[in-house]
């Protein structure tokens, strides 16, 4: 009764053995077919069954699963994080080598599903999904940073400074390796998304001169962002002690030095502002943007010479500098408006003619000194959606300032860009 007994028990092993290796055979064939929704139907049968497996049946199932879970272009965040997980299980196996592999093509999914969301403008998904990428691989830091950015695109500031918070930990710098070359034939200089793209161009002599470049730094954009939500959200102590924190850490980096005076500018604390900024110029005299802040600083504390004084400089340094034209024509323009209020208080007396007379020169004499501006700063607007629609309104206006001046040949030839840039032409 006893050999009876083991025999038996031996037998249902035999089966159980039997059905294990089957259910995981049948996942397998579905995935030969390329049939990975059925496939994935087909795993939890195998699964009821895991506790019993050996080492050899266990592995084949469990890379079985992972690569049903992984499937061809697979989006959904549920089924990447079972393929993960089951590659990871696998590690240190026979698999070992299809682990690591299967583990790179789920951060790949990943964040090809991450940029379609935040395409879409799916904020809030996009980043959670770029959260997962960077705890599958802790070494892309640059993952959580572009979570943290697609955090504050979706408003959801909580994580954005949970995730900006962990970069600065980590001392995330964000500085990547930037290549470039010449163009052989235009004699511009060019950049390429890898080194391995430049060097082609390089041996195939359509580009010459091979450079490599460093980028910015991102912390001073992250202390700066960390410092506006907190702005946002009424902490304007906790912005100053987080930039403050980074400066301590990094005294001379110019990017946090001006994020700072930026925070100042959103504050209000204007002197503060100007005197931040005038610690940057000390270090970057050169640098035309610095100065053009600095005017901007200005315009908004009502202190107009000062603003065009330096915008001026800003000019001085770049003399393409498109917005800084604009704003001094702009500032120039904004003294018509008590002109034209003194115009309409006007009587009708002989006197008031006069004086109306003298005004409408005064007038006429602003639109004169504004419009070299404003043609420059037409000339250098860039060729940009954005910077199309500014075209079309800086034609507008010196269209009405060319009517207003008599300027007969300059107004048509105005109206046209107008028509041009209204068509899409």
């Amino acid at each position: 009764m006893k050999t009876k007994f083991l025999f038996v028990i031996a037998l249902a092993f035999g089966v159980s053995a039997f059905a294990q290796k089957k259910e995981v055979k049948a996942i397998q064939k579905a995935l030969k077919g390329g049939s990975y929704g059925e496939a994935k139907n087909l795993v939890g049968a195998a699964e009821a069954l895991i506790g019993s497996m050996d080492d050899k049946t266990k592995q084949n199932f469990l890379l079985a699963k992972a690569q049903a879970y992984l499937g061809v272009d697979n989006t959904d965040a549920g089924d990447l994080k079972v393929a993960i997980e089951s590659f990871n299980e696998l590690k240190g196996t026979k698999y070992n080598q299809e682990a690591e592999a299967g583990i790179s093509n789920v951060i790949v999914a990943m964040i090809n599903s991450a940029i379609g969301d935040q395409n879409s403008q799916n904020y809030t998904t996009a980043s959670s999904k770029l959260a997962e990428a960077y705890n599958y691989s802790k070494k892309d830091t640059i993952y959580l940073y572009y979570a943290a950015s697609n955090s504050v695109n979706g408003k959801d500031y909580d994580t954005a400074i949970k995730y900006y918070n962990e970069l600065t930990k980590l001392k995330f710098s964000g500085i990547e390796s930037l290549y470039y070359a010449t163009n052989a034939t235009t004699n511009i200089e060019e950049k390429f998304p890898s080194k391995q793209d430049r060097d082609v161009a390089i041996l195939t002599k359509s580009h010459i001169k091979p450079v490599e470049k460093k980028s910015e730094s991102k912390r001073g954009e992250i202390a700066k962002n960390i410092a506006l939500i907190y702005i946002s959200q009424g902490k304007n102590e906790k912005a100053l002690e987080a930039m403050a924190a980074a400066r301590a850490e990094n005294p001379d980096d110019l990017l946090l030095i001006r994020s700072e005076a930026n925070i100042y500018l959103e504050m209000g604390q204007l002197d503060k502002y100007k005197s931040t900024m005038q610690d940057v110029i000390a270090k970057d005299p050169n640098n035309p943007e610095l100065y053009y802040n600095l005017g901007v600083g200005e315009d908004k504390q009502g202190n107009r010479d000062a603003a065009i004084e330096y915008y001026e400089k800003a000019i001085s340094l770049n003399p393409k500098y498109a917005a800084a034209y604009n704003n001094i024509g702009a500032l120039i323009l904004g003294g018509e408006k008590a002109i034209v209020d003194e115009m309409n208080n006007l009587g009708t007396s002989n006197a008031d003619y006069k004086k109306y007379d003298e005004l409408k020169e005064k007038r006429q004499g602003l639109y004169s000194k504004a419009a070299p501006y404003l043609e420059k700063a037409l000339e250098n607007r860039t060729d940009s959606e954005k910077g199309r629609a500014r075209s079309l309104e800086l034609s507008r206006t010196l269209y009405g300032i060319y009517q207003q001046l008599g300027d007969t040949s300059k107004a048509d030839a105005m109206k046209a860009k107008v028509e041009a840039l209204e068509g899409g032409n």
